[in-house]
């Protein structure tokens, strides 16, 4: 096992139990086992990071399978990006890439030996006579009329369902269990059903499909993994995965052990919302920054390593987690800081005039690319008389503590000279539109010849040499910090009406123009801001990936 890995857990505690107690000397084979039907989320992030983590920390096997047993909903689409996420947080398969799909086959001959042992049948009810029949948690449930056909009369209808010999839905194998079984799953699930849909790996070969209670056990056991992980949702089915690897011939034996999800404030991790939030076009796509799928973060700016440090920190319990957004945004701050270049931006632009500052003067003058680490070197900032200055940076009556520009009041602006405000200039609606200053030519580089004391600086960026860019600026997409809906129906009650506002006449250094997407700059005093891939020759577009600090959480607090 590798000397350094992340705090142990309870799960770490079973492997290193079982592995001191030498049941598994071949090694710990665990899967990362996503359905294809929609994009990673960041619930996603921490099964791969536990699946993937324990293998490599304890020298075993991670494979990357795919449970596509529903051909509804799943796409090459789903496939490849789910491919890409598990590459981008860093992890590898390393040639096991397998899809439950591949195991058709088997799967069909692990059917017919339930139904020759008499542990399964075929039943002609309807689905709404199904679960009429099932019962309720009080109540135990009804036999099918069904359930006593012969071993015969079971194989020959089961194998028609294959040939396509039966309309679709107008039967399913289900198991032979217990129909008064307190757990509501084992009252004889269904294991096939017809389905008449081109399967995305399989194409048409297929006209009955396994379902995922029956299909997800025997994978594992094809497979040979040991340590079976998934969330406790499906702590309830445990006992039909059992119950399945039980009943049939199977080449190993895997164990289930269930944690708790990870629930993120304001933020919903169903793939089932998610899918309703991308058709109902309440955003833009699966890769919407304001989603909380790896290719949003990603497409937002986030870090891979600040995601796998996020799951490191919140650990793995089987406690309900509901895990507040600024713990997330710090592992991105953190992540980002000591990497990314620096640069200025104006993200709501008011004009400053320098009035006794020469017209036809220009001079470069040198900025950190970062103040933190020399190491990075420097650039130049084109400077003259005209500049953008923040909006927010100008107060005309200032609160105390207050130190940016405001009338008579000097500042310094940053790796430039002391400027102090003279005239304030309205347009015909009385809006500030213009400040007019005076510099002092003998503070190059910010600082005062006389050593007097100036407490405000502020950024700001040539008039004459910035470059106008569009800015996008989010907040989390739902308002209430454990958001529910069922339908599109119950989402406007839900939704932050802010979560995303759009800024298109920023003004930024002009080395920013032709930024690769996926860069990310500090823009100082601002935030995080990544390149998005919307942007042009004309036009680059960025993300505020996150704030230098959490002041959404602050001033939602009040």
């Amino acid at each position: 096992m590798s000397d350094q890995h992340p705090p142990t857990n309870f799960i770490r505690q079973l492997v290193a139990a079982d592995i001191e107690a030498g049941r598994y000397r071949q090694g710990i084979t665990t899967r990362f086992p996503p359905e294809p039907n929609g994009y990673l989320h960041i619930g996603h992030a921490k099964s791969i990071c536990l699946n993937f983590g324990l293998a490599r920390d304890f020298d075993g096997h991670c494979a990357l399978r795919f449970d596509d047993t529903n051909p509804d909903r799943e796409s090459p689409e789903f496939v490849e990006a789910i491919k890409s996420d598990v590459r981008w947080l860093g992890f590898d398969w390393e040639g096991r890439l397998h899809h439950a799909s591949d195991y058709f086959e088997q799967l069909y001959e692990f059917a017919i030996e339930l139904i020759d042992s008499g542990n399964a049948y075929v039943c002609d009810l309807s689905p709404d006579e199904i679960r009429s029949t099932r019962g309720t948690l009080t109540e135990p449930g009804v036999n099918s009329p069904f359930r006593d056909r012969s071993r015969e009369e079971n194989l020959a209808l089961f194998k028609k369902m294959r040939a396509g010999a039966f309309a679709e839905g107008s039967r399913v194998l289900r198991a032979r269990i217990d129909m008064a079984s307190p757990n509501l799953h084992l009252r004889d699930p269904t294991l096939y059903r017809i389905r008449y849909q081109t399967h995305h790996n399989t194409g048409d070969h297929w006209c009955i499909y396994p379902m995922y209670d029956f299909t997800h056990p025997l994978s594992d056991a094809i497979e040979g993994v040991t340590h079976s992980l998934c969330t406790l949702e499906f702590e309830d089915n445990r006992a039909l995965y059992d119950w399945v690897l039980e009943h049939v011939t199977t080449p190993s034996r895997p164990y289930q052990t269930e944690f708790s999800r990870l629930s993120l404030e304001y933020t919903v991790v169903s793939k089932r919302l998610l899918t309703i939030l991308v058709e109902q076009k309440v955003v833009s796509g699966w890769d919407d920054p304001r989603m909380p799928t790896l290719s949003g973060m990603r497409r937002r700016g986030y870090p891979p390593e600040a995601l796998v440090d996020f799951c490191t920190r919140i650990g793995v319990t089987r406690n309900h987690q509901n895990v507040e957004l600024s713990v997330l945004e710090n592992c991105v701050r953190e992540a980002l800081d000591p990497r990314t270049p620096r640069a200025f931006a104006v993200i709501r632009p008011l004009k400053l005039v320098i009035e006794n500052y020469p017209e036809d003067q220009e001079e470069d003058l040198a900025a950190l690319n970062h103040p933190g680490d020399e190491s990075q070197g420097t650039r130049q900032l084109s400077f003259c008389r005209e500049l953008y200055i923040e909006h927010d940076d100008f107060l005309e009556d200032p609160p105390k503590k207050f130190f940016r520009l405001a009338p008579g009041r000097e500042v310094r602006l940053r790796y430039a000279y002391l400027v102090t405000c003279r005239e304030v200039v309205r347009d015909a609606s009385g809006n500030i539109v213009e400040i007019r200053c005076t510099y002092d030519p003998q503070s190059r580089g910010g600082n005062a010849p006389d050593g007097r004391k100036v407490k405000g600086t502020i950024h700001w960026v040539s008039a004459r040499h910035s470059v106008r860019a569009e800015a996008r600026l989010y907040q989390p997409l739902f308002s209430d910090p454990e958001p529910g809906f069922s339908s599109d129906g119950d989402l406007d009650s839900v939704l932050n009406a802010t979560s995303l506002t759009t800024l298109d006449d920023i003004q930024v250094e002009p080395g920013l123009a032709q930024a690769k997407p996926g860069t990310v700059f500090q823009f100082e005093r601002l935030g995080y801001f990544c390149v998005d891939r919307d942007s042009t020759n004309s036009m680059a577009v960025f993300n505020r990936t996150v704030g230098l600090r959490d002041s959404w959480a602050r001033s939602r607090s009040g």
